[in-house]
């Protein structure tokens, strides 16, 4: 166990031999969250990039997604056998 000074703006150095010991480098994500017996938790975040699409990027991917007609025709086959 370590003990580390809290900055005047509320701010934590974790010490380089823990950050390496679970293999987080600068600017990682971190959640915090205290405990019922006033400790203080961080874990790292799992963060994932979004996109956000335009209309016209959806429409797009409708079009992308269509089916030929000779995939309709199979598909309709098969949901005909398999019933």
């Amino acid at each position: 166990m370590e003990v580390i000074k809290l900055g005047k703006k509320g701010e934590v150095s974790i010490p380089k031999a823990i950050l390496n010991h679970l293999g987080l480098v600068g600017e990682s994500m971190l959640l915090v969250e205290t405990t019922a017996d006033g400790g203080i938790l961080l874990r790292p975040a799992g963060v994932y990039p979004i996109e956000i699409y335009t209309e016209e990027r959806i429409e797009e991917f409708k079009i992308g997604d269509r089916l030929t007609d000779e995939e309709t025709k199979q598909l309709q086959r098969q949901l005909k056998y398999n019933k």
